[in-house]
């Protein structure tokens, strides 16, 4: 078993709040820490709610779970049933001890705001994503099939690159066949495939929703609803603009990137290195993992965006938390070399820390103030910060 980051985090959270949920994409890992934090615990019981049994035993929800207040209940797939959420809440309350309930999901927290609201001050909320760079710790001749395959457990641990791809075409079929609709989102499969693979054409460019429904023969609204959808199961990220520098003309649409590399790679149809390193897509696709690793490794605390003007300075990634601002360029290049517009956005944001993360081998500086740093090695290099 690969340890999971998350792990001490959520056992923490355990101890502190009555209930905690643990959301993340389908096959991400959720099932399999949720159990090894019930292991850890004297007493548990685990539920999983797509399971018609499982089910049956929560025909009166209050009498079964009360029986059992003495235990971590671990319902999986909590948004099947999001009428067990005002149960919950009043069960809590009746005995508001740390650690009753550990609920799993694979909706994010929008779609579960309405249902959550009854748990407001009584949940903690966690993510759990596939796996990263600072989990695998691959060396430089791994880094390039976890790029390929990304991160989700069953596709990185595949026998061969083959199966692997196999896995994540499955993947996308069931999440537009059974996962979306199982949200209450009528959409038509097909459709929202089209649209899918639009996007991942499109990975690592600014949002034009009037021109995406140019193309796909549908209103501005309904594409923005298309994208909504996607983003809200842990298919894409939007990362925004930067908007701190008044005097500046700057870009104001988000770009658009699909979270896991080995995703956008099968909607590509990307077999394998060799496709890889001949398609198009090849600098946006690492553009896209480095930032997911990014992401995860420094945590939710830091926001996130880009800083691009119309005089051409441009950051791939500006991380803030309070008054630290980190800068972020990222190349595919083992000899990276910087443009005019890099310069030109340290000297307008002037950040503490600057990093350009390329596939090296071992960290070094190239300007003062500014580090190239391997991929692989991310979360040493922001241990300290």
């Amino acid at each position: 078993m690969i340890p999971r980051k998350l792990f001490p985090i959520a056992d923490r959270a355990l101890n502190e709040f009555p209930a905690v949920a643990l959301l993340g994409p389908r096959q991400s890992g959720k099932t399999t820490l949720a159990k090894a934090l019930a292991q850890a615990r004297s007493a548990s019981l685990y539920l999983d709610l797509e399971r018609p049994s499982e089910l049956a035993k929560l025909a009166d929800p209050e009498l079964f779970l009360s029986r059992h207040s003495d235990k971590l209940v671990v319902l999986d797939e909590i948004q099947r049933v999001p009428e067990l959420f005002t149960v919950l809440r009043a069960l809590i309350d009746e005995k508001r001890t740390a650690g009753r309930f550990l609920l799993l999901g694979s909706a994010s927290p929008q779609l579960l705001r309405q249902a959550s609201e009854s748990l407001a001050g009584r949940i903690d909320f966690l993510e759990l994503a596939p796996f990263d760079a600072s989990e695998i710790v691959p060396d430089q001749e791994q880094l390039q099939t976890f790029w390929l395959r990304g991160g989700y457990p069953p596709s990185w641990l595949a026998s061969s690159n083959a199966a692997s791809l196999r896995w994540r075409e499955s993947f996308i079929t069931t999440h537009l066949e059974r996962d979306i609709p199982s949200f209450g989102i009528r959409v038509p499969g097909m459709t929202l495939h089209r649209f899918w693979k639009m996007i991942a054409h499109l990975q690592g460019q600014p949002w034009n929703a009037s021109r995406l429904a140019a193309s796909f023969g549908v209103s501005a609204p309904t594409v923005q609803h298309y994208l909504d959808i996607l983003e809200a199961t842990y298919m894409l990220r939007r990362l925004p603009p930067l908007h701190t520098n008044p005097g500046k003309r700057l870009v104001k649409s988000p770009k658009i990137y699909l979270r896991d590399s080995g995703i956008l790679h099968a909607l590509l149809n990307i077999r394998d290195q060799n496709d890889l390193s001949g398609h198009p897509i090849i600098g946006v696709s690492w553009e896209g993992w480095v930032l997911e690793q990014v992401v995860q490794v420094l945590g939710s605390q830091w926001e996130l965006s880009f800083y691009r003007t119309a005089g051409g300075a441009e950051l791939d990634v500006v991380a803030e938390r309070g008054n630290q601002r980190m800068a972020f360029e990222i190349k595919l290049s083992s000899a990276p070399g910087l443009s005019k517009g890099f310069w030109s956005a340290l000297s307008d944001l002037k950040p503490d820390n600057t990093f350009v993360i390329a596939p090296v081998s071992s960290a070094y500086p190239l300007a003062p103030g500014v580090e190239v740093v391997p991929a692989t090695e991310l979360a040493n290099c922001f241990a300290t910060l």
